[in-house]
């Protein structure tokens, strides 16, 4: 069986192993001349910095299944106990995020009355028509307005780059819809799970297990993944048309100035939406348009290095996000030498700080030099940090993170359904279930065993 993938990042890395692995004659077609996507790690001056994505949670199988399947458990790196600590900026400080209830009552991110109304959540009835929402209209519904400012709000810029008053609940964040769906509440599906779990809870502070990357970051993976596929994957080369022929995929590609082509069994899709948009224009119409519906935020990531003495802050923590609320130019950021000390050198620290997002698309646009001006001047006013780096490192994504807006998970049945209903078409990225680390290697294990069966 032939298979051909289209797009090199870790969905289409993951889904052409585990074909391969199965079997399958596998080639992958990857327009850039590294494969990883967004994902890539940059080594410079003794720093380790992740262009986008820092690790995983372990909390779920995914990508814990693919790193034992390649046989590079040994270069796993779990977080250090800093990271369980996460801050909110509000009011001009800032603010712990409550690890547990008690801590919760006694903390200053919310107010009484915030506290109160939250708490009346066990009260609220809950939705029943299956209609999507967007996740400020079901935190209003549920858990309240304050709650949504300071609570919500940055969680969903920290994740997505996004903006709740847009995005899709049931999409974006699927166990909280489901948790009112089963149990009737957030806070009674939250209870009912502990007891399940006999009492074992993640807590607000470590959601879904512990954050895990690689010794030498996320490229570990990426280098791996690469490895194992060899010969068979192409990068540097552009997939310049594709068409249904019978039951084969026509895939035309060019390479090194000359043009190629091959007849497949199966196509993956493993490129940005957007892209597969204009791969199909000439497949099918309504697919084609569909894909271009999904959006994407435009985010920029300024890494800075730092010594540590005098800095101002002892970065004791995972990082800070801010609300949209207070009105400042950066969505937040992350300690990353304090979550995963090997990432600076002895005496220094490596800060990314996160600048546009859906909240304010137009900053993630500007030149590096005012991303970084901007950047120093908001850690100065947040965690009174004088030093001047001494490391820079700039990452623009103009379209950087899916933003999974109202009604995504239906425009996505869609597109899968006629994916099978052309023949043999399928879909991996994060484009669709899931942004994250592991639900790009879930969604990747899934499809290789739907084609390998």
């Amino acid at each position: 069986m032939k298979v051909c993938v289209v797009g090199a990042g870790v969905s289409g890395l993951s889904v052409a192993f585990y074909l391969k692995r199965g079997g399958a004659d596998v080639t992958v077609l990857e327009r850039e001349e590294r494969p990883g996507g967004k994902m890539r790690t940059v080594y410079e001056k003794g720093y380790i910095v992740e262009t986008g994505p820092n690790g995983f949670l372990d909390g779920k199988p995914y990508t814990l299944n693919l790193v034992k399947a390649l046989g590079i458990e040994d270069k796993l790196y779990r977080s250090s106990d800093k990271s369980r600590k996460r801050f909110i900026y509000t009011n001009g400080r800032l603010v712990r995020l409550p690890e547990n209830p008690i801590a919760f009552l006694s903390s200053y991110l919310l107010s009484w009355k915030g506290k109160l109304r939250l708490v009346g959540e066990l009260f609220v009835p809950p939705k029943r028509d299956l209609s999507d929402e967007t996740l400020a209209d079901f935190a209003r519904r549920r858990i309240g307005e304050e709650a949504l400012e300071k609570l919500l709000d940055p969680m969903v810029a920290g994740i997505f780059a996004g903006d709740p008053e847009r995005m899709s609940l049931k999409a974006s964040f699927p166990a909280i819809y489901q948790l009112e769906k089963k149990y009737g509440g957030l806070i009674k599906g939250l209870i009912a799970k502990m007891k399940e779990s006999k009492g074992s809870s993640s807590g607000p502070a470590g959601p879904g297990g512990v954050l895990t990357s690689f010794v030498g970051g996320v490229s570990d993976l990426i280098n791996a993944l690469s490895e194992k596929l060899g010969n068979d994957l192409k990068t540097g080369v552009s997939t310049e048309n594709i068409e249904k022929r019978g039951k084969y995929w026509v895939v035309t590609w060019r390479e090194g100035g000359e043009e190629k082509s091959d007849e497949f069994e199966h196509l993956i899709l493993s490129t940005p939406a957007y892209s597969a948009s204009e791969l199909l224009k000439s497949v099918n119409e309504e697919l084609s348009h569909l894909l271009s519906q999904i959006e994407y935020s435009p985010i920029s990531v300024v890494a800075l290095g730092f010594q540590s003495k005098g800095l101002g802050h002892d970065l004791d923590g995972f990082g800070f996000l801010i609300p949209k609320s207070e009105g400042r130019k950066i969505l937040g950021a992350l300690w990353d030498s304090s979550v995963f000390p090997n990432r600076a050198p002895e005496g220094k620290v490596l800060i990314r700080v996160m600048v546009g997002g859906a909240r304010q698309p137009e900053l993630a646009g500007l030149s590096e030099e005012e991303l970084v001006e901007i950047s120093l001047k908001e850690l100065r006013r947040i965690m009174k940090i004088r030093h001047y780096p001494e490391f820079i490192k700039v990452f623009k994504h103009e379209k950087g993170i899916p933003h999974y807006s109202l009604g995504h998970s239906e425009r996505v049945d869609r597109i899968f359904e006629l994916g099978r209903r052309i023949g043999n078409l399928h879909f991996c990225s994060n484009a669709y279930r899931g942004v994250g680390v592991n639900d790009c290697t879930k969604l990747a294990e899934e499809t290789a065993k739907e084609i390998l069966e």
